[in-house]
């Protein structure tokens, strides 16, 4: 029998909980719900492939938990928000988030992103090592970068970026293709998130290095340096 995808939610409505599980199991996939952070917590001893989480719960917000539950899982985190505003993606991507979606929104646009992490994920596990350079190694396999030896330890979206990068040297690319082929949704309006990973991969790359390997392209994107 074929192993299910398995999905953690976490929110503190518990109608929300009741309606996400119902239309994901019946959608094939193995739910496990939480409506606090302390029993989200718990609940990643199932190992989930994705989680959907709420940010605005009392107590440990969802901010809060997720920085927590990157000690544990490396699964894509999609956060379920009201908030909108740039700096609110910001934080929620700095906080170790993937993806986010807004309330209220649409089971089709939610089963779509779910989705498209998913496949990614799968898709990675097949991947090959790749060397660049004397002081720079990818391996694909294993979604990690080394620079002289240091791991990078870049999130799961700060890779992708990477190897989308990477693997098209020399290739510009603008931010809403970025995140059209990252996100696998499109991209309008969301190049603040490129913008802001971009910032973060660049802030480990120079612990270790002066090269800068992804170039910006003013007015136009970024490109891998060859």
């Amino acid at each position: 029998m074929e192993e299910r995808d398995k999905i953690l939610i976490v929110d503190d409505e518990q109608s929300i909980l009741d309606m996400l599980k119902l239309q994901l199991e019946l959608e094939g996939y193995e739910v496990y719900t939480a409506a606090s952070a302390g029993e989200a917590l718990e609940k990643l001893s199932c190992w989930p492939d994705m989680i959907l989480l709420d940010i605005n719960m009392e107590g440990m917000n969802g901010l809060e938990l997720c920085a927590s539950i990157r000690e544990f899982v490396s699964a894509p985190i999609i956060f379920l928000t009201a908030r909108v505003s740039e700096q609110d993606k910001v934080e929620g991507l700095m906080a170790g988030g993937d993806d986010y979606i807004t309330k209220p929104f649409s089971m089709n646009e939610l089963m779509a992103r779910l989705s498209a992490h998913l496949r990614r994920e799968r898709r990675n596990c097949t991947r090959t090592k790749a060397r660049f350079s004397r002081e720079l190694v990818i391996d694909y396999a294993r979604r990690a970068v080394y620079v002289r030896g240091n791991d990078l330890e870049l999130s799961n979206k700060e890779f992708e970026i990477v190897g989308l990068l990477s693997r098209n040297s020399g290739q510009v690319f603008d931010r809403e293709r970025m995140y059209e082929l990252i996100w696998g949704i499109d991209g309008q309006g969301d190049s603040a998130v490129i913008k802001e990973h971009i910032r973060k991969i660049r802030q480990k790359l120079a612990r270790y290095t002066e090269k800068p390997y992804i170039i910006t392209v003013w007015g136009v994107g970024y490109k891998w340096e060859k």
